[in-house]
């Protein structure tokens, strides 16, 4: 079962940050795809922090933690990510 943080993130990157028609999954690399450029990891960087209130550490910006929203969602909640 998909967490709500899970849901809400890729809602939010298909409707906000998808560049192209693309339909994303959990684990559709974002990066390798096309659909988000480096802009749209930004935005989708100020979500998580606005939403989760978390701080994210520009240093943890890396394929590691943002390539899928599958990934995103396991970043955040290993930095105590609340919805």
């Amino acid at each position: 079962m998909r967490s709500e943080l899970s849901s809400l993130l890729l809602k939010f990157v298909q409707e906000e940050v998808c560049i192209g028609d693309l339909e994303l999954a959990g684990d559709t690399d974002l990066l390798l795809t096309g659909a988000v450029d480096s802009l749209g990891v930004i935005r989708i960087t100020q979500w998580l922090q606005t939403t989760t209130g978390i701080e994210v550490d520009p240093a943890d910006v890396t394929l590691e933690n943002f390539q899928t929203v599958d990934r995103m969602v396991a970043y955040a909640e290993s930095q105590g990510a609340v919805i």
